[in-house]
């Protein structure tokens, strides 16, 4: 009786294991086919890419994650006014590019490597999500690829994007900073908060989409954000300034 007791107990369990694992999987698959169709409904539909003119970006990925890479210095804004190189630890090297992204705090801090990336920590953001952090990184001469994209701007659409980038950060300065994973990078506490809906990827597709160009409605994977930047014709250094002079240092920083 004991034994028809435990199999029977044993036999609940397996079939409650078996559903959740079929419910999880079940998850996924929706939030993936969510993704994709989100990603493919357009914003901007009508967008056109100048073929001259105007300011050359990049959009990045490492695989999981996008960030925009601005000229660092143009007539329109100077970056290092909002996040000053000396904030990183060689502040004296040619930087001609920064990199900027938003993502959450403990993913940003605690995972340098996706080694490092705990379940527990997946669990978390996924069911109750995470504070914002934003990453800056500078860059001398990036050169476009597979993983970063180039996007030609019009002056008023870098100008907007510009203005939606700085919409994002908070007016008390100094920002309060954290170290990056190397020389050249750091973290600032921005706000906002990182769920799987808004995710990092939907932070840079929100951000293009401000400045008007094409970009889907619901990005919240890389691949969403990527599908719109075409592949370079051939690398090509992404030099805003016509005789490829670096950024005059700032008057005050």
């Amino acid at each position: 009786m004991v034994a028809a007791s435990v199999a029977r107990l044993s036999g609940r369990a397996l079939r409650w294991l078996g559903w959740t694992i079929a419910a999880l999987l079940l998850a996924v698959v929706l939030y993936l086919l969510a993704a994709w169709l989100g990603s493919s409904i357009p914003r901007n539909g009508d967008w056109q890419e100048p073929t001259a003119g105007g300011v050359l970006i990049g959009v990045e990925t490492n695989g999981v994650h996008t960030a925009l890479v601005l000229p660092l210095v143009t007539s329109a804004k100077d970056w290092r006014r909002d996040f000053p190189l000396s904030d990183v630890t060689r502040p004296s090297r040619p930087y001609t590019h920064i990199s900027i992204s938003w993502g959450e705090r403990e993913v940003f801090l605690d995972t340098p490597t996706w080694w490092d990336l705990k379940a527990s920590t997946v669990l978390r953001v996924l069911t109750r999500g995470g504070d914002g952090l934003a990453h800056i990184a500078f860059y001398a001469r990036p050169a476009t690829s597979r993983d970063l994209r180039p996007i030609r701007l019009s002056a008023n659409q870098y100008a907007a994007l510009v203005a939606s980038i700085e919409a994002q950060l908070p007016r008390e300065r100094p920002m309060r900073r954290h170290p990056g994973y190397g020389a050249s990078d750091v973290f600032y506490e921005v706000g906002g908060r990182y769920t799987a809906v808004n995710t990092c990827n939907q932070w840079t597709g929100n951000r293009l989409a401000d400045a008007g160009v094409g970009i889907g409605r619901w990005t919240p994977l890389q691949s969403g954000v990527m599908k719109w930047a075409q592949l370079p014709a051939s690398p090509l250094a992404l030099i805003s300034e016509p005789s490829g002079r670096p950024p005059q240092p700032a008057r005050s920083l």
